[in-house]
């Protein structure tokens, strides 16, 4: 299962798909890394994936990678939403919205579901700018040295990556083969 998702990443790297839907998988599954799963809002966002023009092996890579590290910012988290929930400015409205039916199971009034609902909102837009701009220069500069290099050429050898490799072949092909 990872080896086909690591080896669906590497298909869209090297493909002709477009930057952008690398970089929403990637900012996505920063979302969905940063709130806490086990509600509704986790369970909406997931769900809202599937409707989006985005490379769903991009955010499950990255939703496991920032998922791990997540931990690490739940403490910040929690400030955050702590501060954000506090707000006067906007005590009616949560008010509002958690006298509405399914709301709060969305448990948007727990502080680190709202810390991390705001913080992957606001980092969303730079992650996703960041990884368009890292798929560019991969594709420019340096997919064709990598896969000419003596590093390259070692690391095909090695099993883990010829079997990512056949599994690249299996999905359709890439314009770099890693077997």
């Amino acid at each position: 299962m990872l080896v086909k998702l690591i080896a669906r990443v590497v298909v869209a790297l090297n493909a002709n798909s477009r930057p952008g839907e690398m970089a929403a998988g990637a900012a996505m599954g920063l979302l969905l890394a940063l709130v806490p799963g086990g509600n509704l809002l986790w369970a909406g966002l997931f769900a809202l994936a599937f409707f989006l023009k985005i490379n769903l092996a991009a955010m499950f890579l990255f939703l496991a990678l920032f998922r791990l590290l997540a931990p690490l910012a739940d403490g910040s988290l929690d400030r955050l939403g702590a501060v954000i929930l506090s707000l006067p400015l906007l005590r009616g409205m949560f008010t509002g919205l958690y006298n509405l039916p399914l709301v709060p199971f969305t448990r948007f009034n727990n502080t680190v579901v709202m810390g991390g609902l705001v913080a992957g909102l606001v980092l969303f837009v730079p992650v996703f700018v960041l990884i368009r701009m890292l798929v560019g220069l991969y594709r420019r500069r340096l997919r064709e040295r990598i896969a000419q290099s003596r590093l390259g050429q070692a690391v095909r050898r090695v099993p883990l990556f010829a079997a990512v490799g056949r599994a690249v072949d299996r999905l359709g092909g890439a314009a770099l083969s890693l077997r």
